[in-house]
């Protein structure tokens, strides 16, 4: 599958390196143009290649992978419908502000909403699943065959496209979990949630 990555952070290195490794081909696209990413890529390795927002955008499966506070200009510019858009943000108010402090004002700045669902108002038209943001990439950054299957939470709308997503997150060697809706589930996985910052692994019952 061809990812496309709209940001070039944490998220892009660590899950991008996961899809890379399973034989997934990523774009990187960031907001100063693919010449800035050269370096990037190259420590990606094979199957990374550096592109504009709008080359990522076309992408089978596009990851929305920057900080809270850019989000909406990372979107603008992109016709969203019928895109799969997995919303891997979480709502600080500016980076890296992860204080509980300021998990309790992004949260309350979001009036009773996920911030999933606002990012789907953003993009209109796209088939948004929230995945890939419930842990520090630290914890999932074990790229051998032998790594861990942690768990990472998915929730959206589109049943489709998050059945997409969770087949992509499995194809990894990670694990996907279904939470339901981007109201209901959404709410359970996104920053300060319950099930957000828990360092779950699978592990195969030997009979």
């Amino acid at each position: 599958m061809r990812v496309g990555f709209i940001g070039a952070g944490n998220v892009t290195r660590t899950f991008g390196r996961h899809l890379i490794t399973a034989g997934h081909t990523v774009v990187v696209s960031n907001s100063r143009g693919p010449e800035t990413l050269a370096d990037f890529v190259a420590d990606l390795g094979p199957g990374a290649i550096a592109g504009t927002k709008q080359q990522a955008a076309e992408c089978d499966v596009v990851i929305l992978a920057t900080h809270w506070v850019s989000v909406a200009d990372a979107l603008k510019g992109i016709d969203w419908r019928g895109r799969i858009l997995i919303d891997s943000t979480n709502a600080h108010l500016e980076p890296p502000d992860i204080s509980l402090a300021g998990v309790t004002r992004s949260r309350a700045a979001l009036k009773g909403r996920t911030s999933s669902e606002i990012v789907a108002e953003m993009a209109v038209g796209a088939r948004l699943v929230k995945s890939i943001c419930n842990m520090p990439m630290a914890w999932i950054q074990d790229f051998s065959p032998n790594k861990p299957r942690t768990v990472i939470f998915t929730s959206g709308d589109d049943i489709e496209a998050k059945q997409l997503v969770i087949e992509l997150v499995n194809s990894t060697g990670l694990i996907a979990i279904d939470l339901g809706s981007l109201a209901i589930g959404g709410a359970m996985h996104e920053v300060g949630a319950p099930l957000s910052g828990l360092d779950l692994h699978f592990v195969r019952r030997l009979r």
